[in-house]
């Protein structure tokens, strides 16, 4: 009986992962508003009811996406810094940002053009999110500040938006108009930025 479980688990969770993927490609090509149902559901190659079993609307699946996709960049976010003194887990956030949407541009996209808009119904839940990765970022800047590493006088919390911001944009830019350029570059020029004001001395 487990094992039968285990396989309808597994069934379901590749169904919602393709329904994620097509929905993340849509919405961000067309726009949440201009996407429906039946497109998500024929791009995932699915019936439109597997999309209502699995989600109660369009905009449940897109809370949950947003929940899936920022919760996986926090996750990326800790596991690059453990361990890691705040220089270098600085450098390591930076590259982690870019790695991640390098592979996942489709849903950086999205974030970007969903991140500011106030009058969706998932604005709060994206507020929470955004907050928890950026909480990642001002836990090391935190710790630097503490240490001496990072300039004593560092607005942590305006740094920590600022620095997910930078990373984002220019993650974007990067791909649109310079894709010749390599991650190690751009993750370079990223960090000389925060190195002109966060780093002391």
């Amino acid at each position: 009986m487990d094992g039968v479980a285990d396989g309808r688990t597994r069934r379901r969770d590749a169904t919602r992962q393709k329904l994620f993927e097509s929905a993340i490609i849509l919405i961000a090509e067309r726009g949440f508003d201009a996407t429906t149902v039946d497109e998500i559901a024929e791009r995932a190659g699915v019936a439109k009811g597997t999309v209502y079993y699995n989600f109660a609307s369009k905009n449940a699946l897109f809370e949950e996406l947003l929940r899936y996709g920022v919760g996986l960049l926090t996750d990326e976010f800790r596991s690059a810094i453990d361990g890691l003194e705040p220089r270098e887990a600085i450098a390591a956030l930076v590259r982690a940002q870019l790695d991640y949407i390098q592979r996942y541009r489709a849903f950086a996209q999205l974030l970007l053009a969903e991140m500011w808009r106030t009058n969706r119904e998932w604005q709060q839940t994206l507020t929470m999110l955004r907050g928890e990765s950026v909480s990642v970022i001002a836990e090391v800047l935190t710790a630097g500040v503490a240490s001496g590493d990072f300039a004593a006088d560092l607005d942590v919390r305006l740094s920590a938006l600022a620095l997910f911001g930078v990373g984002l944009v220019v993650a974007l830019d990067w791909l649109l108009f310079e894709p010749e350029r390599t991650v190690d570059d751009v993750a370079a020029a990223v960090l000389a930025i925060v190195r002109s004001r966060a780093i002391a001395g």
